[in-house]
């Protein structure tokens, strides 16, 4: 098949997935529940961090979460006492636990304390970096040393947050750096962010986009890693150099429906 009919194919593709009928039985209706921009923030991290598994039960655990947290996260984490933290014991998905949910609400609020948004947590260390020019690799690897800067922080929390310098494919923060940075008219994605660029993401690379991008051999290395992410992403952008990561819909789609 020539790169041609590669681009035609996918774009169609995109195109029938990119719908608002996707969002319903896809871990991005959690913070589709939310007008508010730290609310979609914040949830919209918790659900690609739980992204793994059955996508009903990733959505059930995370409507679960936000009933824990009164239906107000952003609130929740801002104001709660101690006694309220009880309300967040007992939950899990999976390896997440109630001392991950605990840490990650302590970062929250040691963030939104300090900043706005949590587009800011991406951009440590390239703040003079002018605006869609950020490393993307370079900001992983700095969320995650900035995301376990607290003190005491749990050991086995780290597991839970990926970064490229442990060769992770950083598959659910590149998720969630999607669904906050790109924008259209299809209102699946939210592009609340505009500090870092479509152009910049890294294609999520999950088994569903993995098998079906193999086919297209738009994927080579034999490890699925940070190089494969990359390589993925780059032969997407010879389809479409300004948003390559629009065709995570194209080839997830395939990959989920069985169309390929």
């Amino acid at each position: 098949m020539s790169d041609f009919n590669i681009k035609k194919f996918l774009d169609k593709k995109v195109k029938e997935y990119n719908q608002t009928s996707f969002i319903a039985n896809d871990p991005v209706c959690i913070p589709h529940l939310f007008t508010q921009k730290q609310d979609i923030e914040i949830m919209g991290f918790i659900a690609s961090i739980l992204a793994w598994g059955q996508r009903k039960t990733i959505i059930n655990k995370c409507k679960e979460l936000i009933d824990r947290m009164g239906g107000t996260p952003y609130f929740f984490v801002m104001n709660h006492n101690d006694d309220d933290l009880k309300n967040l014991l007992g939950f899990k998905h999976r390896t997440f636990n109630d001392t991950d949910l605990l840490y990650f609400v302590a970062f929250f609020r040691y963030h939104y304390e300090r900043f706005d948004s949590l587009e800011d947590a991406f951009l440590i260390g390239q703040e003079k970096v002018k605006p869609k020019a950020i490393a993307i690799e370079k900001a992983l690897d700095n969320f995650k040393s900035y995301f376990f800067s607290l003190p005491d922080y749990p050991i086995r929390t780290r597991k839970h947050v990926s970064s490229p310098m442990q060769k992770s494919s950083c598959k659910r923060l590149n998720m969630f750096l999607r669904w906050m940075v790109r924008v259209d008219d299809n209102g699946v994605d939210f592009g609340i962010w505009n500090r870092i660029a479509p152009s910049q993401l890294i294609c999520p690379c999950d088994v569903h986009v993995e098998r079906v991008a193999r086919k297209f051999q738009l994927i080579t290395l034999d490890k699925v890693n940070w190089k494969t992410a990359v390589e993925l992403t780059a032969n997407l952008a010879l389809l479409d150099a300004r948003d390559p990561v629009k065709y995570d819909f194209a080839l997830f789609g395939l990959g989920v429906e069985r169309e390929m």
